[in-house]
């Protein structure tokens, strides 16, 4: 039975800005919420409007505040820990893999790696043929991660176009503990976990011990709403700064472009434009997604089955239609109002 759930306590703990009287339609609320039940793969659905959780709404899977595998939505978490590294001044985006990771080049990398960037990696713009699609098995059973993906050879410049490649993501994860001298999954509890008050829980690490970058985490809804929120309130959190304002800026400024879905890519997060908003977007295999939606003041979290076989491309296009057609609108609609 579909229940429409108004979390008073999370309410209290989430951020919230200038907040409404109505918020959003209870009409709509309940449409939207009868339109998600009919998505036979989703699990959650989880919207705040103006810092206010408006939806909380379970359809299967774990629940919304419990873990859950975001796949690869775990690249816009990852592009916020490189974010607070930048912050604090542990790594830059102009440092090359060589001056990162001195001591993980393999004998046999490619010649030109050391032309790839952070920024490169993070933007997925590296240029080395990618360990995503048709790759991906041959890699994750490979005995080194590292090894394998700057071995690969170069099908484009580094800072060229937009090749969707974990290896690139993971190289980031890597360069994050070599340069620290700490674990990525210290520095998201440290830097994310702690300030969000969210639970980073361990996830999947590589042969040689370091933890997935780019795919793989779990969290739940409830504090991917919270990351969501922090992003839309440009880096501050119940009065923290956890990110400056510069690197959520440059965050959701496009540098390449999918070939997929046309929409720009940022640092781990797509950009879009759903019913006349500017939106951004992390996603993850099988329907992981966070969208913001700055100029409306609204985050929304959908989560699904992760399992194979997915619907591709289709079942996202599906998602993103409903949040612009039935979220959006209805934020719009409350603005006017």
């Amino acid at each position: 039975m579909i229940r429409l759930k108004v979390l008073l306590g999370i309410m209290a703990c989430l951020a919230v800005t200038t907040v409404s009287a109505e918020g959003l339609n209870p009409e709509l609320k309940a449409r939207a919420v009868a339109q998600a039940s009919q998505f036979s793969r989703l699990h959650s659905l989880v919207v705040a409007y103006q810092g206010q959780i408006e939806i909380s709404e379970s359809f299967g899977g774990p629940g919304v505040d419990r873990p859950a595998n975001i796949k690869s939505l775990s690249k816009t978490v990852l592009s916020a820990i490189v974010g607070a590294a930048v912050d604090r001044d542990v790594v830059t985006m102009e440092q090359t893999v060589p001056e990162l990771i001195p001591r993980r080049i393999p004998s046999n990398a490619s010649v030109g790696i050391d032309k790839i960037t952070l920024e490169h990696l993070v933007s997925m713009r590296a240029g080395l043929e990618r360990t995503s699609g048709g790759n991906y098995g041959r890699w994750v059973v490979s005995s080194d991660w590292v090894a394998f993906a700057l071995s690969r050879p170069f099908v484009d410049e580094p800072g060229g176009r937009m090749l969707y490649s974990t290896g690139s993501t993971h190289l980031a994860s890597v360069a994050l503990t070599e340069t620290s001298g700490r674990s990525t999954l210290a520095l998201a509890r440290d830097w994310l976990g702690d300030p969000l008050g969210i639970t980073v829980n361990p996830w999947l690490r590589d042969p040689q011990g370091f933890y997935f970058g780019g795919n793989d985490m779990v969290m739940s809804p409830n504090d991917l709403l919270r990351f969501g929120e922090m992003y839309r309130q440009g880096g501050m959190f119940n009065g923290q700064r956890v990110l400056s304002e510069r690197w959520i800026e440059e965050s959701w400024r496009g540098r390449g472009t999918s070939p997929w879905s046309n929409d720009d890519y940022g640092y781990g997060w797509f950009i879009t434009e759903l019913a006349g908003e500017r939106v951004y977007y992390g996603r993850g295999y099988g329907g992981q997604l966070l969208y913001v939606i700055p100029s409306m003041q609204m985050t929304v979290v959908i989560t699904s089955d992760p399992n194979p076989p997915s619907p591709g491309g289709r079942y996202v296009r599906e998602l993103h239609r409903f949040v612009g057609q039935a979220l959006i609108s209805a934020a719009q609609l409350a603005a006017a109002s």
